[in-house]
């Protein structure tokens, strides 16, 4: 890495040279592994690798960018001069010359958590591991369809900014997840999954792979499939509704996390996937939610899949809050957008690869856990309905609204879990819904959920985004099928 340091220092200085008022490089390696196995067989092995490096400047108060994957002096010299001549002709057209919040420099190395490298274990091993997963599946004779995967990440990269900052770090990513189901005819199916559609993805190594029993799991998974087969649609009704924690990490992805990306907010998201009902003149105004709801950004957390040291513009990883008491405090930011509302920020910049430029993505987003343990909250509702496991949403464009839907759903009577829906959806209206929430279970049940699989910008980019949350009650949900 000495080398590639090197390069990187020297990139900023003749960014600097040809007039950058502002400059960073930023090397980035990517290996990644995916296996699967479908149906007793391996369905697909994968493994790559991409390295590269990208020239980020500030010229006459425009951006200018370029990447190259050709690491060597004449090859970057090259890119940062094209990155300095973008600069200088946005510059052109741009009405407003970009200012960046206030940030300290830092020369520090960053390893994140993890026990075992997954990429130090061998192949046969991995694939032995989804074999005996299917196996538990084969087990149950009533399944007729079985997929299971594991997937893995090591991130390797160095950044170097012309204010000062040096900064290494090394972050590991594994993943699991199964899906098992019985398929009778196209229109005639169920499935169920574990730990939860597509998977869980945390900032661990191999490790990960054994903190699931999946051996006591898959019978109970099976049951449920065919229950679900046999089971009556979830009725139309609106009703009290306890919703499982991984479907409040999507709730919280989708009306929390997006609508407070700042530069959503500005419109910058506009024509891909919509702009933000949360504007900054409802900054320390708005009631967002019921006085419970405590929401905050920490990519401190030692395990998130949105957990590292510094983001791609150098800040350091902190806690800030975004909802505390129910009311809009805070927003997901860059240096650019947090100076645009007299802010520190965030740490929120990320770029999916050192081809693209880094943009606000969403971090380790959580709900504070709150005071009731599960049991209590469903011995705590007389009629309702207990959700489970996100199959569908749909949010609108400015997250004001949203449905969704999910694979399994449980009457509530007299506080006890009761008979199975199948198809149940839910939708509503982002505060009237965040609003309603007049329970929030503890720590106990409270888990940091990875998204592995988050889309945004144009060019688009996709980032690894986590949302900690633990059960919830919500009165008044409008429920169908």
């Amino acid at each position: 890495m000495a080398q590639i340091e090197k390069l990187a220092i020297d990139a900023v200085e003749r960014a600097r040279s040809l007039g950058a008022s502002y400059a960073d490089g930023r090397y980035i390696e990517i290996e990644d592994e995916s296996l699967s196995f479908s149906d007793g067989s391996p369905e697909s092995v994968n493994r790559s690798v991409d390295r590269g490096m990208g020239i980020r400047v500030l010229v006459e108060g425009a951006w200018g960018f370029f990447g190259t994957s050709v690491i060597n002096e004449k090859e970057i010299s090259r890119a940062v001069k094209y990155a300095v001549d973008i600069g200088r002709a946005s510059a052109t057209l741009n009405d407003k010359p970009v200012k960046l919040a206030d940030t300290e420099s830092f020369k520090d190395d960053y390893i994140s958590n993890f026990e075992i490298d997954p990429f130090e274990i061998a192949l046969k091993e991995k694939l032995e591991y989804l074999s005996e997963l299917d196996g538990m599946m084969a087990a149950r004779e009533e399944l007729n369809t079985r997929n299971s995967h594991i997937d893995f990440r090591k991130t390797v990269a160095f950044f170097a900014s012309s204010e000062g900052t040096r900064v290494n770090q090394k972050i590991i990513h594994s993943g699991v997840g199964l899906e098992l189901g019985i398929s009778r005819s196209h229109r005639e199916r169920a499935t169920r999954s574990f730990p939860k559609n597509g998977g869980q993805y945390e900032c661990k190594g191999y490790e990960l792979l054994s903190e699931y029993d999946f051996k006591s799991e898959i019978p109970r998974l099976a049951e449920e499939v065919q229950a679900l087969l046999a089971a009556e649609a979830c009725p139309s009704k609106t009703i009290d509704a306890v919703f499982e924690g991984s479907v409040v990490s999507l709730l919280i992805h989708e009306l929390i996390g997006h609508p407070l990306e700042l530069d959503r907010v500005f419109g910058s998201e506009r024509n891909f996937s919509g702009t933000s009902f949360a504007t900054v003149d409802r900054l320390g105004k708005l009631r967002y939610g019921s006085p419970i709801i405590n929401v905050f950004s920490d990519p401190t957390h030692p395990h998130g899949l949105a957990s590292y040291g510094y983001d791609d513009e150098g800040v350091k990883a902190h806690k800030a809050d975004l909802i505390r008491n129910g009311i809009l405090v805070g927003y997901l930011s860059s240096r650019e957008t947090a100076a645009m509302i007299s802010a520190r920020s965030t740490g929120a910049m990320r770029a999916d690869s050192w081809g693209n430029m880094p943009i606000i993505r969403i971090t380790n987003v959580s709900l504070a856990p709150g005071d009731m343990t599960f049991d209590d909250i469903i011995s705590s509702v007389d009629d309702g309905i207990y959700m489970s496991t996100i199959s569908s949403w749909s949010p609108s464009d400015d997250r004001s609204s949203f449905e969704f839907g999910c694979e399994i759903a449980r009457e509530i009577k007299g506080g006890k879990l009761g008979r199975v829906f199948k198809n149940p959806t839910f939708s509503g209206k982002t505060i009237d819904f965040w609003s309603s929430v007049k329970g929030v279970a503890d720590e106990s049940s409270w888990k940091v959920w990875g998204t592995p699989n988050c889309g945004k910008g144009q060019p688009g980019q996709n980032a690894r985004t986590a949302q900690g949350a633990s059960p919830i009650l919500v009165s008044d949900v409008k429920v169908g099928a």
